[in-house]
């Protein structure tokens, strides 16, 4: 969704671009509404590793652009902060 405003507003495309950047932000917060996380705040914050992981793969795969040990490393620290965050033993809320 954030690449089609991308390429609508810095690459100049046509605005389907960004009919399509909001149809996909559209399903995208549907799906993370489905989450069976107790709350939204940690539903984002888990979200936001994968997110990064995601944005790392695009740069290589869309962009051509090999991530260096320093994407990994950040990249791997925020997916260990993810999990820690999604999947930590808490008490059951009443």
């Amino acid at each position: 969704g954030c690449f089609a405003f991308w390429m609508w507003l810095r690459l100049d495309r046509s605005p389907w671009w960004a009919t399509a950047g909001i149809i996909s932000l559209v399903i995208f917060a549907v799906i993370l509404t489905r989450s069976e996380a107790a709350f939204a705040g940690r539903t984002y914050a888990a979200y936001g590793g994968i997110y990064i992981v995601s944005s790392l793969l695009w740069l290589w795969a869309v962009e051509g652009v090999s991530p260096d040990r320093w994407d990994v490393a950040g990249a791997s620290i925020c997916l260990a902060g993810a999990a820690i965050i999604l999947w930590s033993p808490r008490p059951l809320i009443q």
